[in-house]
């Protein structure tokens, strides 16, 4: 017997948008016919999806949850809102999985690290989830062989910082020699390696030149994290993974013109690479650091200029850039807005609740883009480079039924005291084009309008694994 038949919404299917029935059994989706075949059927709970959009359940790659803050000037750390916070405003917008990071810290081993993490969300997750693996500061040589063991088990992506980002934050950085192993081990056992890449040697010379300069707002953050450091960073990675088989990198946060041209020169020559971008990036610039309160637009590599903006936004639609995520950090305003220079602002925003909704408005309305476009960047891209599909990010029969209808005629101005995550929003005031009217977790549905009725123990954690063609070319 079905559980539920969505009928008479407009249903983004891989082969195009189309008005169509949905059909739900247990927690996948069981059938998908012509629009009105299945409303007869003796489902438990039909929907009537009329007017509205069925889109697969958004996958945002990069959150952070529990992540630890510095406080400016003092030793001790603040921690971000748990998944429990997070997953909720994320199933309120339309997302259904996320995927955060399992930090190695120096001397501990990868599979004490990945059950530290899943201890803190299991049972405390109301969406479905998996992790980065993330590997910090100096490599130990048993480290690469855990890295192996831990792909294997479902832990398809790692992490790697070649940048310390502030001088305060020293350890992060992973040398490219270390690098260079990651890389192999990742093209053997079938990983993707998920880097931010800023070229340390300037970031740390800018630094030292604002500060010297007696230039040390935040406002100067371009300065700092600036477009050359994106060029020499992004083209050095792909230099390195380009001299190993099979070597697939997915690059985090592309924030300027020169890193998506690195991605799209790679791209041409068949390299495997995939550029992420944030909707920050997309749609705010460096000019609004001068803005009251203009940390909230913050996150780290800094927003950009224009020009940046430009080339970001063809990338969507020329290949370059595959993936709008938000690098989510919720914490309330008065952390957001406590630091105040180039090395003590914080990064990150509360953004998941919303982006699903804010690419829409400016993909498809703003911009013209098909919906199986705006889908693609939501969605489906990720799934796929992260090792999720088809389980994830796609409406098909055995896929998860996770769904999604998006409502056209509900347009929505954003006011953080009517969502989920923060405070405040960066994008306060702002009017969308569409907003979820209800959300499906594996077959549960888990918001309807206003109504949340998820648990913290619904959330799976996913095991993923990278298809071959992801590793062997662009293949999205």
């Amino acid at each position: 017997m079905l559980d539920t038949v969505i009928s008479g919404g407009l249903a983004v299917l891989p082969t195009g948008a189309e008005e169509a029935d949905i059909a739900v059994a247990g927690d996948k989706i069981a059938a998908i016919a012509a629009p009105g075949s299945l409303a007869p059927l003796a489902a438990k709970r039909l929907v009537d999806a009329a007017g509205q959009i069925v889109i697969p359940g958004g996958i945002d790659p990069h959150v952070h949850c529990l992540w630890p803050i510095p406080l400016p000037g003092q030793s001790e750390h603040q921690m971000t809102a748990p998944a429990s916070v997070v997953s909720r405003a994320a199933l309120f917008g339309g997302t259904t999985t996320v995927l955060d990071f399992a930090p190695v810290n120096p001397g501990e081993r990868i599979e004490a690290a990945i059950l530290r993490r899943s201890r803190e969300w299991a049972g405390a997750c109301c969406c479905d989830y998996g992790f980065h693996i993330m590997v910090l500061g100096k490599l130990a040589p048993e480290l690469f062989g855990e890295l192996g063991e831990a792909v294997g088990a479902g832990h398809a992506s790692v992490k790697i910082f070649t940048t310390d980002i502030t001088p305060s934050r020293k350890g992060r950085m992973v040398d490219f020699g270390d690098i260079w192993e990651v890389l192999k081990v990742l093209a053997e056992k079938g990983g993707i390696a998920a880097i931010h890449a800023e070229d340390n040697d300037i970031v740390m010379h800018m630094y030292e030149k604002l500060f010297r300069e007696e230039r040390t707002g935040f406002e100067n953050m371009a300065e700092v994290h600036n477009s050359l450091s994106e060029d020499l960073s992004f083209n050095r990675v792909i230099r390195l993974a380009s001299s190993i088989e099979g070597a697939a990198l997915y690059m985090m946060h592309t924030s300027a013109a020169t890193g998506v041209d690195a991605i799209a020169a790679a791209r041409a020559k068949g390299r495997p690479i995939y550029g992420e971008t944030l909707h920050q990036y997309l749609i705010y610039t460096a000019e609004d650091y001068k803005r009251p309160n203009g940390q909230i637009y913050h996150t780290y590599p800094s927003l950009k200029f224009r020009a940046d903006h430009e080339a970001l936004w063809r990338a969507t639609r020329e290949g370059a850039i595959r993936t709008v995520a938000t690098d989510e950090i919720c914490c309330p305003l008065r952390v957001k807005l406590q630091g105040r220079r180039v090395d003590d602002t914080t990064g990150g925003n509360a953004g998941v609740e919303p982006r699903v909704s804010v690419i829409y408005t400016e993909t498809v309305e703003k911009r013209g883009y098909s919906l199986n476009e705006f889908v693609a960047l939501i969605s489906t891209n990720a799934a796929k480079i992260m090792g999720l599909y088809p389980r994830k990010g796609v409406l098909a029969v055995g896929s998860d039924a996770d769904i999604v209808l998006l409502d056209p005629r509900r347009r929505h101005l954003v006011r953080a005291r009517e969502m989920h995550e923060a405070d405040y929003s960066p994008w306060e005031g702002r009017d969308l084009a569409a907003w979820p009217s209800l959300t499906m977790l594996r077959g549960k549905i888990v918001v309807e309008g206003k109504t949340f009725s998820g648990e913290e123990k619904d959330g799976s954690f996913i095991p993923r694994k990278v298809a071959d063609e992801i590793r062997a070319r662009p293949a999205v």
